[in-house]
């Protein structure tokens, strides 16, 4: 196994420099072998599609530079040695070695993640690795107690120049850049995903993405959406891809995930080793941090460092170059965007919403615009989501500049909420669809048993209550149940006397709403006491949507609770 670990890390190492050196020169020559992607991103020609294409087409970090670096080929097994004063120390390989507060926090989003998400199945090592091709494990672990970058750690601005073209959406909020996004922190996330991706790993009560708890936890559910689960390759691959959609990023995050399943240690903060190849830099090694690059300005030309400008036809004086200015994108000419053809949203609480929503991009002219990212976000006090559990989902417009929003789950919280499309990069209106969320409802309900309910005076049913609600015939789970013991099948007005339920405190009540349905339809009612007043009683129990049963309640002195009279006593019915 370690020989074929070692010819397989050989041969990608190969594979990456010679990816790496391709995508410099073709960068630096803006040759025909950078091509566009479907979301305006340049990439290396051998680029492997994402095959997150629905929930999220764009990707975590705008295909900006990673570092190519690849583990030893040693096993970095660690083995427990003793210190001087008695202590193990751990020794292993110096790649291994993960600095204490970055390891914590990928730990942790692990830990939030089997809670939230336990079928993703993600792994820490899977973040690690992440972090480690992002940022060098936050430069070695520069970070302070909390887990924030002591400095800022950043990605060339993408304005198209060799990279991606994402002009700026966050008004430099994250990246200090008011012209182009660019990857901010230990995890790389450019504004536009941090936006809806970002999480309060820390507790502090804010979204930091130069936080690694906060941007450890917001790489775990950017990895854990659209249901993939991450024991299975196929899954993997494409969440990793999402991250950066490049076949060399994925090998070479596989390469450091494999490396730290075989085990890692801890090291203390700012003592981790930092790459020093990265995938704009041809592997020369002469970088040993992400850049830190402040937006790009043009200088003038000084003489002897570049050529002299063509003159004027005619003759006249040269006149100085002007940098080009970027191509304009499909997202620069979308003027509004208007409804598809949604039809009315509305959705049972726990059910999906049969329909979906389509949202169109379109020019002032009219005409329809492809390849625009639209984001859909879920607003409102709601528990309702799209399917995977997030509030946020991106799509591109296809062909005929449609966006499909992935289909919303909803919630346990009935009522109204709102879902706004907006275009990604571009500040235009956003158009807001209505959706509902009803409460569920049963149309049958009877009784699990038919045995007699009788009691004694004062005494206590030796029976409780079991009713069972459907819908359709189907089962009706968590339906909100009412069950009342009116005065009689004519009068649903709460009686006073007879029959009672107790409340906490042990008070009387003959009135119990709050109940609901469990998974099976069924509900059990509390036990039940009978005062001093005999006859028949009713106990009237409702559902949500109508259902509608009547109990009949006996309460008769002892010699006669065996042939109880068929007709309510005078008091009784009173």
């Amino acid at each position: 196994m370690a020989a074929q670990f070692g010819r397989r890390l050989a041969k990608g190492a190969a594979t990456t420099a010679v990816a790496a050196l391709a995508v410099a020169a073709l960068s630096a020559s803006q040759a025909p072998g950078v091509t566009v992607d479907g979301h305006g991103r340049q990439t290396a020609s051998d680029a492997t599609p994402s095959p997150d294409a629905t929930a999220d087409a764009g990707s975590a970090t705008g295909n900006s530079p990673y570092y190519t670096d690849l583990p030893p080929l040693n096993s970095p097994n660690p083995s427990p040695s003793p210190s001087a004063s008695g202590t193990p120390v751990v020794q292993g390989s110096g790649e291994a070695g993960i600095p204490a507060t970055v390891l914590d926090a990928y730990k942790k989003a692990e830990t939030a993640m089997r809670a939230a998400k336990p079928g993703c199945n993600l792994p820490w090592q899977l973040l690690a690795a992440i972090g480690k091709v992002e940022s060098g494990q936050a430069r070695g672990g520069r970070v302070s107690a909390d887990g924030t970058t002591l400095s800022p750690i950043l990605g060339p601005q993408l304005d198209g120049n060799g990279f991606a073209l994402i002009k700026d959406t966050d008004g430099g909020k994250y990246d200090g850049n008011s012209s182009y996004d660019q990857a901010v922190g230990p995890m790389q996330f450019i504004p536009s995903t941090w936006a809806w991706a970002g999480r309060d790993g820390n507790g502090d009560g804010k979204k930091d993405p130069n936080n690694v708890y906060d941007a450890a936890l917001a790489a775990a559910h950017y990895l854990c959406r659209d249901n993939w689960d991450l024991s299975n390759q196929t899954d993997l691959n494409s969440a990793i891809l999402s991250y950066n959609n490049s076949q060399d990023y994925l090998n070479t995050v596989l390469s450091w995930l494999e490396f730290y399943r075989k085990g890692t240690h801890s090291v203390p903060d700012g003592t981790g080793t930092v790459p020093s190849k990265r995938s704009d830099s041809g592997g020369s090694g002469n970088t040993s941090k992400p850049t830190t690059s402040k937006p790009r300005t043009h200088k003038p030309s000084t003489p002897g460092t570049s050529p002299s400008p063509s003159p004027k036809p005619g003759g006249g004086s040269p006149s100085p170059s002007t940098p080009p200015s970027p191509p304009a994108t499909p997202t620069d000419t979308v003027d509004h965007l208007a409804d598809a053809g949604t039809a009315k949203l509305t959705a049972t609480a726990g059910d999906e919403f049969a329909k979906k929503i389509s949202t169109k991009a379109v020019t002032k002219a009219g005409k329809a615009v492809a390849k625009v990212r639209v984001r859909f976000t879920i607003v409102g006090d709601t528990d309702t989501t799209f399917a995977g559990g997030e509030s946020v989902a991106t799509v591109v417009t296809n062909s005929s500049g449609v966006a499909v929003a992935p289909a919303l789950q909803a919630g346990e919280k009935t009522g109204d909420l709102t879902v706004r499309a907006t275009v990604v990069g571009r500040a235009v209106a956003a158009l807001d669809y209505a959706a509902t969320v009803t409460e569920r409802v049963a149309d049958t309900l009877v009784r699990t048993g038919d045995t007699a309910l009788t009691c004694t005076p004062g005494g206590e049913f030796a029976d409780q209550v079991e009713v069972k609600a459907t819908y359709k015939s189907e089962v009706a789970d968590k339906v909100a149940v009412t069950a009342t013991l009116i005065k009689s099948k004519d009068d649903a007005t709460a009686n006073d006397k007879g029959p009672y339920f107790k409340d906490a405190d042990g008070k009387t009540v003959r009135t119990l709403t709050g109940l609901t349905t469990d998974a099976d339809g069924k509900l059990q009612l509390p036990k039940m006491y009978a005062d001093d007043t005999t006859g028949t009683f009713v106990l009237r129990v409702t559902t949500a949507g109508g259902a509608t049963l009547d109990v009949q309640l006996t309460v008769a002195a002892a010699d006669a609770s065996a042939s109880p009279s068929p007709s309510p006593s005078a008091s009784a019915s009173s």
